[in-house]
């Protein structure tokens, strides 16, 4: 492992910010995706159906995909940070 790390610029030794947001922008990506996805069901329930037990489902369905999302979301930044870490090594 190179005694810098990944996001700092060995030159200067200052965060690299170009690798940094090259890294943020898929990850910021999948975090709307789910979100978005979140978000119909949230709105049909607000719309549509707020004390009913289908506004319950939808509600259920909305945070289900919350929930599978960040689990997504959390192995994509741990299988990005192994790839990171051994890409350094190979440096």
């Amino acid at each position: 492992m190179s005694p810098t790390g990944p996001f700092i610029d060995p030159e200067t030794g200052e965060l690299d910010t170009d690798q940094i947001l090259t890294e943020a922008y898929p990850l910021i990506g999948l975090i709307v995706l789910f979100a978005g996805l979140a978000l119909i069901p949230f709105l049909f329930v607000v719309l549509f159906a707020r004390n009913s037990l289908i506004g319950s489902l939808f509600t259920v369905v909305a945070q289900g995909i919350l929930a599978v999302g960040t689990g997504i979301v959390l192995m994509y930044v741990i299988a990005r940070g192994i790839q990171l870490s051994q890409a350094d090594e190979v440096k």
